[in-house]
């Protein structure tokens, strides 16, 4: 076992980072608990405290986005669009981006390659080029995506990460709560954005409507919790395989995303998706994907039980 698995080498690599991992401390207070700005969390710290659920996870967003100010200056369409986030989870929202401005993305991503100053990880990931571009960081701080998603999440979010494909990821179905979880659950949203026409032989999105409504997946549920000292040993391949057997218990339909250029996607903290297998190895799936915490929730990461690094650059504030 490598010393990865032990948490007191992220514990040691967190005590240096106060300035990105102070903003848990005021929640840790509010929650009771006993916790140091570097120490690991997990949702078994969690067990016994209550979980107060968003808005729109327990009121319909038929009934109550109507009411919100902020909803009557968005246009009717993106309105109408909007209203099934209680029942669905997600919401597609057509030529969100000019062409002008997706070229600019995709430029800046050719760039950044080029430069050096992001590369491909975890297979074909190009992770957090927010951190190196202040053209990508405007279009995930849009002021209109902005005002939309805290209208969906009845809170102000932060832009938090950044994730670029030049191909499809052909990722297995899974929900980011487990990767970029919060307490209270669910204080998550993601936009994923077309940044070319999308092709079925592609490798496109996949995702599950409703599958938002599911309880939570945590280490627990596929026997990862660990012991004090390190974290838990099961390869991530575990928890997908607890994910497809959720599933099977389930009659929820996949439906695939094959949107146009510009086009972009918004789902819940808890949605299952992933991506198709690439049946054309010659074809692209060029597209970004930003996540957003709301600024009012413990941040962390279950698998490795760390608190969450927040870069404050990447955070507007009106």
């Amino acid at each position: 076992m490598s010393l990865r698995s032990y948490k007191f080498t992220y514990q040691l690599y967190n005590f240096f980072k106060k300035d990105q991992l102070k903003h848990n401390i005021p929640f840790y207070k509010k929650y009771n608990l006993n916790k140091k700005y570097y120490s690991s969390i997990s949702s078994e710290d969690f067990i016994g405290i209550d979980s107060p659920p968003n808005l729109y996870d327990v009121k319909d967003s038929k009934e109550e986005l109507p009411k919100k100010k902020t909803f009557q200056t968005l246009d009717d369409k993106t309105q109408n669009e909007l209203l099934s986030w209680s029942d669905d989870g997600y919401v597609v929202l057509e030529n969100f981006f000019s062409e002008e401005e997706i070229e600019s993305y995709k430029q800046e991503i050719d760039d950044l390659l080029e430069s050096g100053k992001v590369k491909f990880r975890y297979g074909n990931k190009i992770m957090f080029a927010i951190h190196h571009s202040k053209t990508l960081r405007s279009a995930g701080n849009n002021k209109k995506l902005l005002q939309i998603l805290s209208l969906l999440m009845d809170k102000n979010v932060e832009l938090f990460q950044s994730i670029n494909f030049i191909e499809g990821s052909q990722q297995r179905t899974h929900s980011d709560s487990i990767h970029m979880t919060t307490f209270p659950y669910g204080n998550l949203i993601a936009v994923w954005v077309a940044l070319e026409d999308i092709k079925p032989d592609s490798g496109p999105l996949h995702y599950y409507p409703k599958s938002h409504k599911l309880p939570y997946i945590h280490n627990r549920d596929y026997d990862n919790v660990g012991t004090k000292y390190k974290i838990g040993d099961k390869l991530y391949n575990k928890y997908e395989d607890c994910i497809e057997d959720v599933l099977r218990k389930t009659d929820l339909e996949k439906k695939i995303f094959l949107p146009k250029k510009g086009d972009l996607l918004i789902w819940h903290a808890n949605l299952l998706h992933g991506g198709e297998k690439v049946t054309n190895e010659n074809s692209t799936r060029k597209s970004m994907v930003f996540h957003y915490y709301t600024d009012d929730a413990i941040c962390f990461h279950e698998i490795s039980q760390r608190p969450t690094l927040k870069n404050k650059k990447l955070i507007v504030k009106d």
